[in-house]
């Protein structure tokens, strides 16, 4: 099974500069475990805003969410697979960056994601398919 037959295609994005606080109310309100953060310029990459983030970084330390903005806790550069990425390898990926999602990149443009979520969905279906 590659990436784009599991990947979810439904994007979350934030502005880099904007408050933590917009990106929980944004997370909450969709029920999201991540943001795809927008790079600020042209020299800035794609990152990433997890729940993970929000809670060691931000709210377990006390520091006020409507002062820090996104950009000061995503990770970055994204972990960006291709369309055509085998399962195999993207359970390997996953696990030797110690992750719990890949995103999926066709150029500089974020198409999908993959998560820990969607290759245990992949494996229902690949057992129900008898394979």
């Amino acid at each position: 099974m590659k990436a784009e037959e599991l990947m979810v295609k439904k994007i979350e994005f934030i502005d880099a500069d904007a408050p933590v606080y917009d990106a929980i109310e944004k997370m909450i309100d969709k029920r999201l475990r991540s943001l795809v953060v927008k790079p600020k310029d042209e020299k800035d990459t794609y990152g990433v805003i997890t729940a993970r983030d929000i809670v060691f970084k931000v709210i377990g330390k006390n520091i006020d969410v409507k002062k820090i903005n996104v950009e000061e806790i995503a990770e970055k550069p994204l972990i960006c697979i291709n369309r055509t990425m085998e399962l195999e390898h993207i359970i390997n990926l996953l696990k030797n960056y110690n992750i719990s999602r890949a995103f999926v990149c066709d150029g500089v443009e974020v198409v999908g994601v993959v998560a820990l979520l969607d290759v245990m969905g992949a494996a229902l279906i690949q057992k129900a398919k008898g394979s």
